[in-house]
This record gives C-alpha cells, structure tokens and sequence, in this order.
C-alpha cells in the first residue's frame, strides 16, 4: 500500500467522484482508478459504489475511511514535525470543534500567536467524536470542545461557561410560542433544562445539531433561537439579530485541554492569560 493510494481515497470520498478527485490531486483519471483498483486489490474489497449520480462507500469502504483520515493526518504532522530543529518543541497541532470557533478558539490562536510566533500552528476543525480520536491517536496537541476527556494523557487548562441566550430577527418575537423557533442542540444538560423552562410550549419544527449551522438558517431566514451570545455578538451590534431579554438564559460547559507529552517545553502555556471572557460576553447587549 502507497500513501498516495489513500490519498486519492480520501479524495474520492470528500469530492464525491473520481473526475472531482482527479482535478483535487492534479493527476489523470486514470491514474486515480488505478490507485483505487491497487487498493482495493491489495485488502480484497470493494470500497467505493460507482453510480451516475456520484460515488459512495461501501461498508468497507466506511471502514477504512477511519484508518485512512488518521494514516494521512499522522504522516502530515511527521513531516511536520521532522522538518523542525533538532531538541526543538515549534509545532502546535490544535483542535476545535467548529462551534467553539467564533469567539473562543480564533481568540485562543491569536494569543498563541503572539505569546510564540515562531511556533508553526495547525488548526484541525472536527466533531466531538473526531476530536476525541485525534487526541487518542496524539494527531493534535490542544482541543477545544465540549468534553472533558477520559485520557490520562490528558489536561484541562481551561474551563468556560458558554452562555446561551435567545436571540429573534425581530424585536417583539414571542419568548415561548414562536412558530418560527429553531431549536439548537447544545448538549445534554442544555436539553434538560430547556424541556423544564419550555415545557408548555409547541415543539420547535425545525433543529440543528450546529449552531453555526443555526446561525446561518436564522439569518437567512428569521426566527429565534438559542444560541452562544459569543457567536451573535456581531450580529446583535448590527441589529440583524435581537435579544428577548425575557428569556431564560443557559450555559454550556466548554474545555480546552492539553496534551501533557506535547506541552511540557511550551512556556507561552499560560491559560490566565488568555483573554477568554470574549467567549461569554454579557447577554444584555443592546436591542
């Protein structure tokens, strides 16, 4: 097996065609059958549906698809970190679940950057479940996400309560009976006490497991909903969004955790430091 083999895997699997795949890694077509045909060859199955309307995984295929992510990501941050100077520590690989983006980790590589700007810094956007196999397999240094980890290996530096308020495309929004509610899925403990505080209230019609993704429907097409005030700050300073201060207002807890083997020559690892009440802002912003 080649790298460039799972290469072109992958690549066939994030463009959804092998025509797609060939343009990404500038090759012939050609070529990327033969590298799918050796690969397939070589573990004795099928990974890859080939359909008019595009390609999907088989379920061997899904399989690797795993491996194959982690052997890419693992042979990029070698060569990374090889073509550092001997008895140096430069490279800092970060995760971030995109969530935690706006308002916490763009702030975060802001004071990484000034704190050490010759450390080479690579940002690894991920869901929960990619982040926790990330740090597994040690393919990043630091994560921000919404868990605190198991992993011995593993360190919380930093704690933040991530407030949550609703926000409406209109001042006068009903709190309770809007019909154009969007419910945000902000973990477990959120979902508690939301279905306490709303219990008398009609089933949102429409959900998302992403604010982001949240954000962008309800600026695109109105309604409320509850979102990190963090990650609204710009649109409530533009009167896009309103916030229904009325309202019950939540938290959620986010982390930002450390790998010890990675961290031990990183003096700029100073969590007080750190400017993190950008990621709660107060919620009573101006309407």
């Amino acid at each position: 097996m080649q790298l460039a083999e799972l290469h072109t895997f992958l690549a066939i699997v994030e463009s959804g065609s092998l025509v797609r795949a060939s343009e990404q890694l500038h090759v012939t077509q050609s070529t990327v059958t033969a590298r799918l045909k050796s690969l397939e060859s070589e573990l004795g199955q099928t990974l890859i549906n080939r359909r008019k309307s595009g390609v999907s995984m088989t379920p061997a295929g899904i399989k690797l698809h795993r491996y194959a992510a982690t052997i890419s990501g693992l042979w990029s941050q070698a060569r990374q970190e090889t073509a550092v100077a001997d008895g140096r520590n430069d490279v800092c690989n970060l995760g971030c679940h995109p969530d935690l983006w706006s308002g916490f980790g763009e702030h975060v590589v802001d004071y990484i950057r000034q704190a050490d700007p010759n450390l080479r810094l690579s940002v690894w956007a991920g869901s929960q479940a990619e982040l926790v196999d990330w740090f597994d397999d040690r393919l990043i240094d630091l994560s921000l996400s919404y868990w605190p980890g198991t992993n011995q290996q593993q360190e919380i530096v930093l704690t933040i309560d991530d407030q949550l308020i609703l926000v409406s495309s209109k001042k006068n929004s009903p709190i309770k009976f809007d019909p154009n509610y969007i419910f945000v899925e902000a973990g477990e403990e959120f979902g508690r006490d939301h279905a306490a505080a709303y219990a008398d209230a009609d089933t949102a019609r429409i959900s998302f497991n992403s604010a982001r993704s949240g954000l962008e429907y309800l600026l695109k097409n109105g309604g409320s909903a509850y979102l990190p005030s963090r990650m609204v700050a710009r649109a409530l300073e533009t009167k896009a969004l309103h916030v229904l201060g009325d309202a019950p207002t939540f938290s959620r807890r986010a982390y930002m955790m450390v790998n010890r083997e990675s961290s031990g020559d990183w003096s700029w690892l100073d969590a007080d430091k750190i400017d993190v009440h950008v990621a709660a802002p107060n919620a009573h912003l101006s309407n």
